[in-house]
């Protein structure tokens, strides 16, 4: 089993930035195996969205249109620990935004951004943007 632990929201002006963090926390071959990590977000009744997500295999990022150019996802994996800065944030990007973590599994360009896909999920921290 895998914990995620995220951090890092709370509440600023549009234009404003924020950096989250996500702690993977578990037996060592647990969070070993984990090669996906991605962010999600769900605002009030909407349903949850893919925003940014990173393969360790691949190295490649992903993100939905809405992040492209605002939101960078990093992973330090000697820390266990995903990251996303967001800037030029806008009221919009308002939402409880999770962590989600998976291990590897083919076709993941594909399917970054399909919650169900993961495994394991944080629980949340809220970010809230005013204008």
């Amino acid at each position: 089993q895998v914990r995620l632990v995220e951090s890092g929201g709370g509440s600023v002006q549009a234009g404003g930035s924020l950096r989250l963090s996500c702690a993977a926390f578990g037996y060592t071959y647990s969070v070993d195996s984990i090669d996906s990590m991605g962010w999600f977000r769900q605002a009030p009744g909407k349903e949850r969205e893919g925003v940014a997500a990173i393969s360790s295999s691949s190295g490649v990022t992903y993100y939905s249109d809405s992040a492209k150019g605002r939101f960078t996802i990093s992973r330090d994996n000697a820390k266990n620990t995903l990251y996303l800065q967001m800037n030029l944030l806008k009221p919009e990007d308002t939402a409880m935004y999770y962590c989600a973590a998976d291990r590897f599994r083919p076709g993941y360009s594909d399917s970054w951004s399909v919650a169900y896909e993961y495994d394991y999920w944080g629980q949340g921290t809220q970010v809230t943007v005013s204008s």
